[in-house]
């Protein structure tokens, strides 16, 4: 045989692995381990992250005029793009696998909520759109820091209310009972 095919097949079977075709590869588990419900990751991160970027712009009109809200020193703003990035970066664990909805599946539903089993069970059945929901929620966190980057408040406001509004139509998909959804 000559001495460049021996090379081609060694470097080929190198290339492959050193296994024969068509052999599986068996899946890792993945090295990600929850711990929080994405309830406690609700409590801990997402809402309170959101609530620092909807209190920090606001536009009140009053008797004695217009009044404007925004972070006006290099420290508020800072405190605000530290909410941004946990919001943001809080959206990746939300998508991890394994991650209930609460510790305990017996735990009661709160007011104006589903169970968490059915929460979960709504979930289960179509992962793929609860994902881009959270997707959905992690492009307008970014579109918030973006603003804040450009210390821009009309942009935040805008992003704030895009956050509302795909928190809140996740959470009539996912989290509220069917009776609790708005009427138009």
């Amino acid at each position: 045989m000559p001495a460049y095919r021996v090379l081609l097949i060694g470097a080929l079977l190198a290339f492959a692995g050193c296994r024969p075709p068509h052999q599986p590869v068996t899946p890792q588990p993945s090295p990600m381990q929850p711990k929080a419900s994405i309830r406690e990751l609700m409590d801990a991160e997402i809402d309170p992250s959101a609530d620092v970027l909807w209190n920090s712009v606001s536009v009140t009109i009053s008797v004695t005029g217009e009044h404007d809200k925004q972070p006006q020193t290099a420290e508020e703003w800072l405190t605000v793009r530290r909410s941004a990035i946990t919001l943001v970066e809080a959206t990746n664990l939300l998508m991890m696998e394994n991650r209930r909805v609460a510790t305990d599946d017996a735990e009661s539903a709160r007011p104006g909520e589903l169970s968490p089993k059915m929460m979960q069970q709504r979930i289960d059945a179509n992962r793929a759109a609860f994902d881009g929901f959270v997707q959905a929620l992690r492009s307008v966190a970014i579109e918030a820091l973006e603003a804040i980057d450009a210390k821009d408040p009309a942009r935040l406001m805008d992003a704030g209310g895009k956050i509302d509004q795909v928190c809140e139509d996740c959470h009539l998909a996912y989290w509220y009972p069917p009776d609790a959804a708005p009427k138009n």
